[in-house]
């Protein structure tokens, strides 16, 4: 796991083939706008954050962002835990994000 800035996140992001964003924030707090292409899986209730974190590829690089960077921590470490080799947590969080926001469409999370 590392935390890096946003000009970092984008710089990764935009060089890597095999990066997923996701956003641990709650349903409540992703209808407020979220980092584009990124996808909710909740760190809320850890019981379905496992059960959902165990579908992604492990070959995959993950690039976690919550509210303030909390929370995607522990999501990052969480994910090593479970054997996932590349974890970025976005440091600031969506509170320091200086770059776009949009507004998502509904998540599985949510139906």
């Amino acid at each position: 796991m590392r935390n890096i800035s946003q000009i970092e996140w984008r710089e990764l992001i935009a060089n890597d083939a095999n990066a997923v964003v996701i956003d641990v924030r709650n349903p409540m707090e992703w209808k407020e706008g979220v980092l584009e292409n990124s996808l909710l899986i909740s760190i809320q209730n850890p019981g379905i954050f496992i059960s959902e974190v165990e579908k992604l590829e492990e070959e995959k690089n993950y690039f976690i962002y919550c509210r303030s960077g909390q929370r995607s921590l522990m999501a990052c470490q969480i994910l090593e835990s479970v054997g996932y080799k590349t974890t970025y947590n976005l440091a600031g969080g969506i509170l320091k994000w200086d770059g776009k926001i949009v507004f998502p469409a509904i998540s599985k999370m949510e139906e």
